[in-house]
């Protein structure tokens, strides 16, 4: 039987919390990482109801999208719905963790997930994260330059794109002189000493830094070795919100109509400077994300789809690209579908549920 902890380091492989926005709260809201997992439960939103549910299933994890928490609780005494939930969580000892815009971002999040119902072909991130990307320096004994790069890209340096083990190298003379105190791995205390050294070079995300350094250290054989992090204004293509592909060229109510299918939804909110144009390229973000209509717009999507679209977007950005507001839960509420397979790929044998209470919190008539 796997622990919390364990279920939480399999979700945080995909979408490690790294990548939420600063404003986030993703991670452990409520419970024990130590604690043994016997089944969960998985939402959207974390309710009352859905709390009982738990309950009801012997799930003592529930594994949502939206946050419970987020902002800072100055009492928990049971006067709204989030502390009775706090205080039910803790008294029927379940875990809450929730995967919000670190699952949005996730190479494979939310957008991604959209795009795959979707049968979207060609896709890539609409905003690319800035400033997640380093390069890392590191003058190494070419004796040991195959050792040290094999030691940083287990701990992760090197990838991009589809790519991993990636490194570039060259070789150089390195010289130092030992002073009192110093064990030098090579040359003599209180000698000019000159060595063959190599130059090698890895792409890192920023938040592997410190992780980095610690293989780094271990794996370098002299005690103080040289290296640098550098920042790079690069964007990181595989991260980031929403996300932009093509399909074969079909009318817009037909597209529609198959987004009502796919997604299932009642009710498509659109507007569009010419109905006539046939779709094909297709920008897209789960959630809230009329904040990336422009970005859509650039990058030449003949419509984009999201939730939570105000009547100004749609007046703003309206006369440039079909809008179509298919609603924030409706965009997310296959999120569920995610954890599903990321847990159950890694533990096959443990019980894992949807929940089936819960809806929808706007109705429509």
């Amino acid at each position: 039987m796997p622990t919390i902890d364990g279920i939480i380091k399999a979700i945080e492989a995909v979408a490690p919390t790294w990548l939420q926005e600063s404003y986030d709260n993703s991670g452990l809201q409520v419970g024990n990482r130590a604690a043994e997992a016997k089944a969960a439960l998985l939402c959207t939103d974390v309710t009352e109801a859905v709390i009982d549910e738990a309950l009801a299933r012997g799930c003592n994890l529930v594994v949502s999208h939206h946050p419970l928490l987020f902002h800072g609780l100055k009492r928990i005494d049971g006067s709204n719905a989030i502390n009775r939930i706090v205080i039910k969580a803790i008294k029927n000892d379940i875990a809450i963790y929730s995967a919000h815009t670190s699952m949005d971002n996730a190479p494979q999040g939310v957008s991604h997930h959209i795009a795959k119902r979707l049968q979207l072909a060609n896709v890539e991130v609409l905003e690319p994260q800035p400033g997640r990307l380093m390069r890392l320096v590191v003058y190494t004994p070419r004796s040991h330059a195959e050792a040290v790069a094999k030691a940083l890209w287990k701990a992760g340096a090197g990838r991009y794109g589809n790519y991993d083990c990636c490194s570039f190298s060259a070789p150089g003379t390195g010289t130092f002189r030992a002073l009192d105190g110093a064990h030098p791995f090579v040359g003599e205390q209180g000698e000019l000493h000159a060595e063959e050294e190599v130059r090698q070079e890895f792409l890192i995300d920023t938040a592997m830094r410190h992780s980095i350094t610690s293989a780094l250290i271990a794996a370098h054989p002299y005690e103080e070795p040289a290296f640098d992090f550098i920042a790079l204004s690069n964007e990181s293509h595989l991260s980031g919100s929403g996300v932009i592909g093509t399909i074969a060229p079909m009318p817009l109510t037909d597209f529609l109509e198959k987004v009502k299918a796919v997604m299932e939804v009642n009710t498509i909110k659109y507007s569009s400077p010419d109905p006539s144009k046939p779709v094909a390229k297709v920008a897209l973000c789960g959630g809230a994300g009329a904040f990336l209509a422009q970005n859509a717009i650039a990058k030449g999507a003949d419509i984009y789809i999201t939730g939570d679209v105000k009547y100004h977007d749609f007046l703003t950005y309206g006369e440039e690209i079909t809008i179509a507001d298919i609603g924030h839960y409706e965009s997310e509420h296959f999120t569920k579908e995610i954890f599903y397979e990321i847990i159950t790929e890694k533990f096959p044998n443990f019980a894992t549920y949807y929940s089936e209470i819960e809806k929808n919190p706007i109705n429509f008539i």
